[in-house]
């Protein structure tokens, strides 16, 4: 929702490469002339369509956010929300199939078959040879049905007339599908897009669950700071489902079924749960017919219910250690509301002065002038914003510096941020730069699309994305200074280290709730 808006994935992608953490913010340019060109239409089955004209090539770019993740789901289908992304781009009944009246009914025999053979292997005593038997069969009727499936046939269809940047995302809260077309094809998208929501079909969802098997061991398993991150998470909370990764636990991704999937999708996937933007050279009055023709199909159905879990206060610190052969790493990790409460652009200030660029805080002091570090930044939404999530600091140490040093330096500058004001200087830049980054983020169509259905999702109104900007200038030093005491406390941080194992043990100390 705000600079503080950055996945997990992101964050192990940006300390390898040493890119910054900050995702681009959303605030407001003109509020009065966008809401001159947008259009609210919601369907009677409940879902919601923001519509803005833009002048301009004749193509258009679209953005699909159903309010689910990983935070929906619960010990044993982890991995689903990530799982069933995949799956939307399988095809339909009527594309990616050579026949499916005979697919259907091999896809129903690969299910009892898996089934059968789930739960042989999940028995208190599994008999070997009987497993082993209702494999061979899982593998048999995996074959039957893989013959009727034409691969890829959705990509290519969209492809052929014209469509780019086609491409989905999952987090912790929400699934995002989004691509671009010429606005002569509105109807297409109109009806490839509906139709995988009313009909979608779970072909290859074995073979496809392999295939995010895969994923996690490259982006997680074989990754130091993957693994890091996901003790981190796993340490820092202790009861909300922010602790699960997007991707799932892997003995999750061996069990969970197609079954599975599909009570997921009708509990998750419900017009009420959906809001598409639609931005670029179409006309409100022009499209809507077309959309109420194709998505007015979806039955309705209500909001599924809201997350129930809260995380309790921490009330002491804690820590994680790992010991690889690799280049350590260190992070602090302290709560903070979700990305809704009246302080979230103080929080962004916060991280603009202490951890954007060579010109931030920790840059300046741990990387330049005391040289204990190679990098320094500062983040948050981790993994989400929409529960109250996580604000990070993190350093990598130079060579020879041990990672207590680092905390040492690090906290130095937290508490600055508690005892000290701010400069005139440091304000006016994180106020400036606001600015200067929604615009750049309103820029191309697919932004300004991403963003109107994170904020009209989160909030309620899209109108929030440009009142942002109003709420981000009345932040004072004051404001940064109570924020930072609130935050910045030992009892409400979680330290993760990566120790290189070739280096002395240091005493790991920790805490308890």
């Amino acid at each position: 929702m705000s600079r503080l808006q950055s996945c997990w994935r992101g964050l192990c992608a940006a300390a390898l490469s040493a890119t910054s953490l900050a995702a681009a913010p959303a605030a407001a340019q003109d509020l009065a002339s966008f809401e001159k060109r947008t259009t609210v239409h919601t369907l009677p089955n409940g879902y919601t369509f923001l519509i803005v004209e833009r002048q301009g090539a004749p193509v258009f770019s679209f953005a699909t956010r159903v309010d689910v993740g990983s935070a929906q789901e619960v010990p044993g289908i982890t991995g689903l929300a990530h799982m069933f992304e995949h799956m939307a781009f399988k095809g339909t009944p009527r594309l990616g199939t050579t026949d499916f009246a005979r697919e259907k009914t091999a896809l129903v025999e690969l299910e009892q078959a898996y089934l059968a053979y789930e739960l042989a292997r999940a028995a208190v005593k599994p008999d070997q040879a009987e497993v082993e038997r209702l494999h061979a069969v899982f593998k048999e009727k995996q074959t039957a049905a893989q013959q009727y499936v034409v691969p890829n046939a959705f990509d290519e269809a969209l492809s052929r007339e014209g469509g780019v940047g086609l491409n989905a995302s999952t987090s912790a809260e929400a699934t995002t599908y989004y691509y671009s077309l010429p606005s002569n094809k509105f109807e297409l998208f109109a009806y490839l897009e509906s139709e995988r929501f009313i009909h979608p079909v779970f072909r290859e969802f074995y073979k496809e669950r392999d295939v995010v098997m895969e994923e996690r061991r490259q982006r997680t398993e074989s990754q130091p700071i993957g693994r890091l991150i996901e003790r981190l998470l796993a340490t820092a909370f202790l009861a909300h489902p922010y602790k699960q990764p997007t991707v799932g636990y892997m003995s999750d991704l061996q069990r969970f079924t197609m079954t599975d999937a599909e009570q997921f999708f009708r509990t998750y996937y419900t017009p009420a749960n959906m809001v598409t933007a639609i931005v670029g050279n179409v006309k409100a009055s022009e499209i809507i017919p077309v959309l109420d023709k194709y998505f007015g199909r979806l039955p309705a159905a209500g909001k599924p219910p809201a997350l129930r879990t809260f995380e309790p206060p921490q009330a002491a610190e804690l820590s994680v250690t790992l010991r690889e052969k690799a280049q350590p790493f260190y992070i602090e990790a302290y709560h903070k509301p979700s990305a809704m409460h009246p302080d979230e652009p103080v929080y962004d200030a916060i991280a603009e002065i202490l951890g954007r660029g060579r010109t931030s805080r920790l840059y300046t002091s741990l990387v330049e002038k005391q040289k204990l570090a190679v990098q320094a930044q500062v983040g948050g939404g981790l993994p989400g914003v929409k529960y109250p999530h996580l604000f990070l600091a993190l350093a990598v140490p130079a060579r020879g510096v041990t990672t207590d040093k680092v905390a040492e330096a690090l906290r130095a500058e937290l508490s600055r941020m508690i005892t000290e004001d701010v400069t005139d200087e440091e304000l006016t830049r994180f106020k400036t730069r606001a600015k200067a980054d929604l615009i750049r983020s309103l820029d191309s169509d697919s932004g300004l699309a991403s963003q109107l259905v994170t904020y009209h999702t989160l909030t309620g109104d899209w109108r929030e994305l440009f009142r942002y900007v109003v709420r981000m200038e009345a932040v004072t030093k004051a404001d940064i200074r109570r924020v930072s005491g609130d935050v910045f406390k030992p009892a409400n941080r979680t330290v993760a280290r990566l120790e290189n194992d070739a280096a002395p043990a240091a005493a790991s100390t920790g805490g308890t709730r």
